[in-house]
């Protein structure tokens, strides 16, 4: 095999082989150049290499002599190779693309014929139906609701779209026939579901319902149907009515169960349980006259006198703006405010409550706002007693009020002057509110420690 390998190391070799147009694509090939590299190294081991046939064709260009030995000539190779080509990959995947292209066409058109005529007529069924609806909504516009009835009738026998039911059922609607509204919708609702229909005509069914039923007065219908079309699609103008027809219901109910005669029952039995101490049981009483009399400002006013018992001062507050709401000038409210206020340690507040009072009072009840200012007073007096010079004036400086109060051009002016002539002081406070602030300013401390 050395003598056979000796022909590689032929110093023409690679003219010979790039001038055949056999062998001539093989120095491109790395892997043959490879190998071809190895034999002229190592002549020996041609007898491995040679298993490649391309080496054969080498072989046969080097020497000059054909070594095909028996293989059929190239053109006979070739054309053989085509058909068997044909038949082997492409024809089964081509075959099924040729008829789905060319075959298939013509083929099944006598089978489709029934389908096509079918689809034609339903066609032609759908456009006469719309010319209906379209008639239908020209009569709508104009008010001419019977016309329009009849065409949407005549849309819906054409084509079974449940569109033309509801407009059918907003044209009997217009009309004032809500029951026949109520029914038609319904009709489209359990006709949508037979025909699949689209969710958002079944929501508009379903919202049409609603409204016709709010038009009779059944809140409670209307809200269950609004619901029924938000569930099938959710639109701003269904959900807007669902809340109104919700406020509606409850302002309804809240008004059918006004009865004074009820109220005042429920009074009694409020003031009755107050002076038990039944605390619990006089605020229920009295939160049923509340209801059974919304615009009574002692229902409230008596509820925050139980609830001032319980401690429950935040909402005591509350029930005294509603009864001071109600009527401005029920005393007793601005009283039981200051007092739940002095049990929050609220006082400028609680002030503030006594203040409004006597703007209110004609006199009347004189003697017991004072004396509700002077509780007040002598609470935050206790509250800071026993304080150092600097806790009281961090108080001051965390308290907003009395930093407005000491920022305050006119009071600035006023304590100057009190700074000098202490009489010029009682003369100030002849003036209801300037008399406040001073109160809130010595309850506070801070003028005590001007002086």
């Amino acid at each position: 095999m050395g003598g056979l390998g000796g022909i590689f190391n032929d110093p023409q070799m690679y003219q010979k082989l790039a001038s055949n147009p056999k062998t001539s694509p093989l120095l491109a090939d790395a892997d043959f150049m490879a190998k071809l590299q190895r034999i002229q190294q190592n002549p020996n081991s041609v007898g491995q290499e040679i298993q490649d046939p391309r080496f054969l064709q080498v072989m046969s260009v080097l020497l000059g002599i054909d070594m095909s030995f028996g293989a059929p000539p190239e053109g006979a190779s070739s054309a053989g190779a085509a058909p068997e080509a044909e038949e082997d990959v492409p024809m089964p995947d081509a075959r099924p693309a040729a008829a789905e292209k060319k075959e298939p066409e013509p083929a099944p058109e006598p089978e489709a014929e029934p389908e096509d005529e079918e689809a034609i007529a339903k066609k032609k069924a759908q456009e006469a139906a719309d010319a209906e609806k379209k008639i239908g909504n020209d009569f709508y516009k104009k008010k001419q609701f019977d016309e329009a009835i009849e065409h949407y009738n005549k849309a819906w026998e054409l084509h079974k779209d449940i569109t033309y039911l509801n407009n059918l059922g907003a044209a009997k609607f217009e009309k004032g026939d809500l029951q026949g509204a109520i029914e038609t919708c319904q009709k489209a609702v359990e006709e949508g579901r037979e025909l699949r229909a689209d969710f958002k005509a079944l929501a508009k069914a379903f919202g049409r319902i609603g409204t016709a039923h709010e038009k009779l007065g059944d809140l409670a219908q209307a809200i269950e149907y609004y619901h029924k079309s938000l569930t099938e699609h959710r639109t701003p103008d269904v959900l807007t009515k669902l809340r109104n027809a919700e406020k509606a219901k409850a302002k309804a109910e809240k008004e059918a169960y006004i009865d004074p005669a009820e109220a005042e029952k429920a009074r009694e039995l409020g003031q009755k349980k107050f002076q038990e101490a039944d605390w619990p049981g006089a605020v229920e009483a009295f939160s049923e006259m509340v209801k059974r009399a919304p615009e009574d400002p002692r229902g409230y006013s008596n509820r925050a006198a139980a609830l001032i018992k319980l401690m429950a001062f935040p909402q005591a507050v509350q029930d005294c703006d509603e009864a001071t709401k109600r009527d401005p000038k029920f005393i007793r409210a601005y009283m039981r405010k200051a007092q739940a206020l002095i049990a929050m340690k609220e006082y400028n507040k609680a002030l503030d409550a006594c203040t409004e009072a006597s703007e209110h009072d004609d006199g009347t009840h004189a003697r017991e706002i004072d004396q509700q200012q002077q509780k007040c007073l002598e609470a935050q007096f206790s509250a800071r007693a026993g304080e150092t010079e600097q806790q009281t004036m961090e108080r001051i400086q965390n308290d907003p009020e009395i930093m407005s109060i000491l920022q305050d051009p006119v009071m600035q002016s006023i304590l100057q002057q009190a700074k000098s002539d202490p009489a010029a002081l009682q003369e100030h406070m002849k003036n209801a509110q300037v008399r406040m602030k001073i109160q809130k300013l010595m309850a506070a401390g801070v003028i005590r420690l001007g002086r």
